[in-house]
């Protein structure tokens, strides 16, 4: 069956909620397209705990709704009730909206209302993360491959850490500042293996720390550092002391 596409804005359109990544933080780092949506929109429904306020304050909506602390229902509601008005509706999620972003099931509520869904990416904090650290998360002769994950928690009964941990390739670890400790005590790759923890990753407060599986706990609680960061685990991190081979690209 050949799917009808409309022109966004013409009267057969069906009502539509835009899903935009805002970037890992630093407002010029959205998109060129979600930018547009930003200022375009008529309601903005944006995750407030992890959205730099400066970005919100580029929208144009008239209506802005921090989702912080709304449920599913209340946040499906909101976006039904102004799409099916007629309003641009933009919900805006921190990073891309594909890692940890729970959109799949608050897009599985608006089709099933008759609401359309258009997914707009973003930069995801973790490539932030390798900005920072001057580095990349793939390099040949240290590791081929990236393994994104996150602990165990409320929301999560069990995780892989350890088992990933042995595959010797780069780790960055979502959702655990707040158990860098635990985290660090089930890894199953040596304990001299670099580390860094980046709080921020591209704010104006963005803070680097380096270490070692042993010591990166440590260090980080030592910076001040007890939420929203990442944790990065592998030889990427130190790559001129891990003895990478340099690319056949420019060879």
């Amino acid at each position: 069956m050949t799917k009808k596409v409309f022109p966004t804005g013409s009267p057969a359109a069906p009502p539509t909620v835009w899903f935009v990544g805002a970037g890992p933080g630093n407002p010029e780092l959205i998109t060129v397209k979600g930018l547009a949506l930003l200022k375009e929109a008529d309601v903005l429904i944006y995750a407030g705990s992890l959205v730099n306020p400066e970005l919100v304050a580029q929208s144009g909506a008239g209506i802005r709704l921090d989702s912080w602390g709304m449920h599913l229902p209340e946040l499906v509601a909101a976006m039904e009730t102004h799409a099916k008005a007629g309003q641009k509706v933009v919900r805006l999620h921190s990073g891309d909206p594909s890692l940890y972003g729970a959109i799949v099931e608050q897009i599985a509520e608006l089709e099933k209302r008759g609401i359309a869904v258009e997914v707009v990416p973003g930069v995801s904090s973790l490539f932030a993360a390798a900005a920072a650290l001057k580095t990349q998360l793939t390099l040949r002769g240290i590791s081929d491959s990236l393994i994104v994950t996150r602990p165990a928690g409320k929301t999560l009964e069990s995780d892989q850490i350890t088992e990933f941990s042995r595959l010797g390739t780069t780790m960055v670890i979502f959702l655990g500042t707040e158990k860098l400790e635990e985290i660090t005590a089930k890894l199953a790759c040596p304990q001299t293996t670099p580390a860094a923890v980046i709080y921020h990753a591209s704010w104006h407060d963005e803070k680097v720390v380096k270490g070692t599986v042993a010591t990166i706990a440590e260090k980080a609680r030592a910076a001040g550092i007890e939420h929203t960061a990442l944790l990065v685990i592998g030889g990427v991190v130190e790559p001129k002391r891990s003895g990478y081979t340099q690319s056949h690209l420019y060879s």
